[in-house]
C-alpha cells in the first residue's frame, strides 16, 4: 500500500486548501517512498497547499527509515506535523501529542488547543518528557517484537484460501484482502467481521470502516501476544471454514 498520487491530484479543486498525510498509515501500514513524498511535496507547492503530517506511527517501521515531507525543500513552512506518544510510546491513554509547525502557527493553535482540551495534566506532560529525552531501547525493542508479530499474522493469514496479505511497512495493521472468501460465500467484509466476532468470539474491523476503499478487506491489529495472533488465526480458519459456498 502506497499513497495513489494520480488519484490524489485528480482530487484537488480551487477550495483545496490542505493536503493530510497519514504515514504510516492506519489501516493498512503502507508508507511513502523518498519518490512518493518528493511528488506530494511538489504537488502541494504547485497548489499552495498546506500538508498535515499524520506522524505518530513513524518510529513504527521495519524498514529502519523515519522520513518526513516537512524535511524536504521548501516544505518545512507548510507543514504541520502532528504525532503523539500512544503508538511509540505506548502511553495511549493519556492522550499526550504534539505539533511541529512555522513559529507564528503557534498562538492560534495555543487558542484552539485552550478552548479544546484546556490543557493536559502536568504529570502526563512529563511523562512524556522523561519518553523523549530518556533511553529509547523500549521503542526500538518494541519494533523488533512488533516485526516478528507481523510475520506471524501475514504468513497465517495468506495461508487460509481465499485471503491475501500484503506485508505491512510500518504500524502495528494488517489489512488482507478477503474478496476470494466473500466471492464465494456471497459475504460482505462487514457482515463477515460480525459473523466472525459473533460465532468465533474474534474481533476484526471491516475495511469500509476506513470508507469505500477498504471494500472487501478487513483491519487486523497485531499488537498483542504472539499467542492471542495464533489463537485468533485458528478462529478465522475454523469460521472461513465453516462458511458455505453460493449456490451456482
Amino acid at each position: 500500500f502506497a499513497p495513489h498520487l494520480e488519484g490524489l491530484a485528480e482530487r484537488i479543486t480551487p477550495r483545496t486548501r490542505a493536503l493530510i498525510l497519514n504515514l504510516p498509515h492506519n489501516p493498512t501500514g503502507g508508507v511513502a517512498t523518498p519518490r512518493d513524498l518528493e511528488a506530494l511535496a511538489e504537488l502541494a507547492q504547485r497548489h499552495d497547499l498546506w500538508v498535515i503530517a499524520d506522524e505518530v506511527y513513524g518510529r513504527i517501521r521495519y524498514d529502519g527509515h523515519c522520513d518526513s515531507i516537512a524535511a524536504l525543500p521548501g516544505m518545512v513552512e507548510r507543514t504541520v506535523i502532528v504525532d503523539g506518544f500512544s503508538k511509540a510510546y505506548s502511553m495511549t491513554g493519556w492522550r499526550l501529542g504534539y505539533g511541529v509547525m512555522p513559529a507564528w502557527l503557534t498562538e492560534p493553535m495555543t487558542t484552539l488547543v485552550i478552548n479544546n482540551v484546556s490543557c493536559t495534566a502536568t504529570f502526563v506532560q512529563y511523562a512524556g518528557i522523561a519518553a523523549l529525552t530518556g533511553p529509547q531501547d523500549a521503542v526500538t525493542g518494541m519494533v523488533t517484537g512488533l516485526k516478528a508479530k507481523r510475520d506471524l499474522l501475514v504468513q497465517g493469514l495468506n495461508a487460509i484460501d481465499g485471503i491475501r496479505c500484503a506485508s505491512p511497512a510500518g504500524a502495528f495493521y494488517c489489512f488482507p484482502d478477503i474478496g476470494g472468501v466473500l466471492e464465494r460465500t456471497g459475504l460482505t467484509c462487514e457482515s463477515f467481521a460480525e459473523r466472525l466476532l459473533a460465532e468465533q468470539h474474534t474481533a476484526v474491523l471491516a475495511g469500509t470502516a476506513f470508507g469505500p476503499g477498504g471494500v472487501g478487506h478487513l483491519r487486523l491489529c497485531y499488537a498483542t501476544a504472539p499467542a492471542e495472533l495464533e489463537r485468533a488465526l485458528a478462529a478465522i480458519r475454523r469460521f472461513v471454514g465453516t462458511l458455505a459456498p453460493v449456490p451456482a
